[in-house]
């Protein structure tokens, strides 16, 4: 089995991870821990080595559990969501866990919701915490 925890440092709370390490204890899986950074000209280098770093962090504490875990800093013109969708079928992954922030009406008009977009187009379950 397959987990993948769509990762950002902003909106993923603890709980996502927490989940994430008991089903894959539970089903013997492994995790897939996955940043979306959309291309342009605002980011730097700097941007991804961070993220990078931040993945790596998580990682390890998967590998203290005993967790099989891979990281994946994808950099691409798509959405994050677009992302986390697209890796989950090129890749077979049989479980997304996402954190969710609450957003007001409009800010989900203006911006979306990644958390929407996976739910409504994942070929998978998809679990979200708050």
């Amino acid at each position: 089995m397959k987990i993948l925890v769509g990762y950002s440092k902003s909106n993923v709370p603890e709980s996502a991870f927490k989940l994430a390490k008991k089903h894959a204890k539970v089903f013997d899986a492994e995790v897939h821990l996955l940043t979306s950074l959309m291309q342009g000209p605002d980011l730097g280098r700097q941007d991804i080595e961070r993220v990078e770093s931040d993945l790596e962090n998580k990682k390890m504490s998967f590998k203290t559990d005993g967790i099989p875990c891979e990281t994946h800093a994808v950099v691409s013109y798509l959405t994050p969501g677009e992302d986390i969708v697209e890796f989950a079928k090129d890749n077979e992954i049989d479980e997304i866990i996402m954190g969710v922030v609450r957003k007001s009406k409009v800010g989900k008009l203006i911006f979306g919701s990644t958390a929407q977009y996976v739910i409504l187009s994942a070929s998978c379950p998809v679990t979200t915490v708050k």
